[in-house]
This record gives C-alpha cells, sequence and structure tokens, in this order.
C-alpha cells in the first residue's frame, strides 16, 4: 500500500470483475478518510478554556484552514484577526487560540461529523441558524448563462485527486472576472467547501461578496448555509438542491443554482445576479410555490 498525493491518496490491491466470468488482480487509487479533531482556545472569565469543538473525517491537507472555515462558518469566528495562533498536533488535530471570550451555548456540538453530513451533530434547530448578520447585494456580481455551464469542466481540470480516485468533492471560488480563484477537494461535500473558505481567509480575503461558490455534489441546506455565512452571494452545484436549502437560499436572497451540467442547470433563487435569467424565465418560480 503506497501514501502519495501528499497523503490524500492510497493505494490499494483489488480484484475487478469485468464480467461474471473474467477477472484480475489490479491497484486500485483510493481517497484516504481520517478523523481531525478540531480543538479551541478561549478565555471565558479570565482563565484560558481548551474545548475540543468537532471530530470531523476528512482527507488530510489543508487541515488548518479546515479548522478555521467550520469556525468561521459556525459563527465561532468572526475575522481573520481574531486569531491568536493555530497549531496542528502530531494527534491529527488543529488547535485554533483565539482572542477574547465566547460563548459556546449557542453552538454545542456532538463531537462527531461525518465525511458526508456536517449538520447531523448539532444539537438543537436554533444551532442550524447562521450567527452572524448577512447582507447580500441582490444584484451584484452578475454571471452570465455562457459563463456558468462552463464551470463544471473548469473545475474538474484542476481535480487532481478526484481524476485518480473518482472519490473527492471540490468547492471552488469565482470571481467576477470568470477566474477560478481556488479550489480544494476533499472526501465531504462541507469539509471541502470549510477548507476553501479557510484558506481565503488565511489568504487574507475579508470580503467574499463578489465570489460564486461552486460544488461539485448536490446542495443541501449545510452548504447553502456555509455559503451565506461566508458572505458569498451565489453558489452552484452540480446536483440537486433540497427544499430546505431552497427556503434558505430565498430567505437570504442567494442566488442557487442546481444540477449545473451537461450545458444546463435549473436556478431557484436570486435572478438578479444571472444576465439573461429572463430570457428564459421572465416570472420568478417562486409565484407558482404555492400552487
Amino acid at each position: 500500500m503506497d501514501l502519495s498525493d501528499s497523503g490524500r491518496a492510497r493505494d490499494f490491491g483489488v480484484r475487478r470483475y469485468v464480467s461474471p466470468w473474467r477477472s484480475a488482480d489490479d491497484v486500485d487509487h483510493l481517497a484516504v478518510e481520517e478523523p481531525l479533531e478540531i480543538v479551541l482556545c478561549f478565555r471565558r472569565r479570565g482563565m484560558l478554556v481548551r474545548k475540543p469543538i468537532s471530530i470531523t473525517m476528512r482527507t488530510p491537507g489543508e487541515d488548518k484552514a479546515l479548522a478555521v472555515g467550520f469556525l468561521y462558518t459556525e459563527g465561532i469566528l468572526h475575522r481573520r484577526e481574531a486569531i491568536d495562533a493555530l497549531e496542528q498536533g502530531t494527534d491529527s488535530s488543529v488547535t485554533v487560540t483565539v482572542n477574547g471570550e465566547l460563548d459556546l451555548k449557542r453552538l454545542e456540538r456532538h463531537f462527531y461529523t461525518s465525511s458526508s453530513c456536517g449538520v447531523c451533530g448539532k444539537t438543537s434547530l436554533q444551532a442550524l441558524q447562521i450567527n452572524r448578520e448577512i447582507r447580500l447585494d441582490p444584484s451584484h456580481p452578475r454571471h452570465s448563462v455562457e459563463f456558468l455551464i462552463q464551470m463544471p469542466q473548469l473545475v474538474r481540470e484542476q481535480q487532481s485527486v478526484f481524476n485518480r480516485t473518482g472519490g473527492l468533492h471540490a468547492a471552488a471560488f469565482f470571481d467576477p472576472d470568470q477566474r477560478l480563484v481556488r479550489i480544494c477537494e476533499d472526501v465531504g461535500r462541507h469539509n471541502a467547501v470549510d477548507k476553501l473558505i479557510g484558506s481565503e481567509l488565511l489568504a487574507g480575503r475579508s470580503d467574499f461578496s463578489d465570489l460564486l461558490l461552486f460544488v461539485s455534489g448536490r446542495a443541501g441546506f449545510e452548504l447553502v448555509q456555509k455559503s451565506i455565512a461566508s458572505g458569498a452571494p451565489s453558489m452552484a452545484a452540480v446536483g440537486a438542491p433540497s427544499s430546505l436549502a431552497v427556503e434558505l437560499a430565498r430567505e437570504y436572497g442567494s442566488t442557487l443554482i442546481g444540477f449545473l451540467r451537461d450545458n444546463r442547470f435549473n436556478l431557484y433563487s436570486g435572478f438578479d445576479r444571472v444576465i439573461g435569467a429572463d430570457r428564459f424565465s421572465p416570472d420568478p418560480p417562486a409565484l407558482l410555490d404555492a400552487k
């Protein structure tokens, strides 16, 4: 078993069956999935408190960015400058030390988050709310239909580990000039988004209001929540959105695009940010919800 791609893929022996009567021994490249503990250090009543926040099953790499992005989209961390120290442990952990005092009662979580679900550890419905004030410009930035249908291929060309394993999700930011700003991969959709947001924060970004978030899977509630919490006004997904994801996007005025593949897509909210949207849907489908 060989470790490759900086610890993100491993080779395993496999017996491939190509028909009921034919098989051959071969090597398969699999995406690595391992636990990461996120620990938060903060002051409460003048004393330094060390609190494990989450254990997430992730693909190794960009662990610090994952921790920072997670804390940011959860509303625990509001700006990069709030971080005093960021340490990668030898025990598959990342410790984030922040300045100031924190009240974590409203953000309680179980200490386990699977690679497929980051929201299932929440302990109350209130914990699902976005914990910061969000104001999205209703008409900025704008993207053309022609550009949107090109995005999946632009991202796919940069998915180095996925192209070997077929087992990683991708999250990417695009700017108003149609440039790919950054891409991150992980076995978990929510981890890929957290890595992406955290990487941009650590690189010095404080404003996400001109970015579009692209995800290679479906658009569940949590991913739309993370997109809005970051301040990114638009999100596009290769897969289907959920009903709650659409409701959340419409509540905040976020543009949500689903089924973005094969030169087509569905536009569920935020019509004004898509140039030419009126050409195929002059009446927003929100008007049809009650029928």
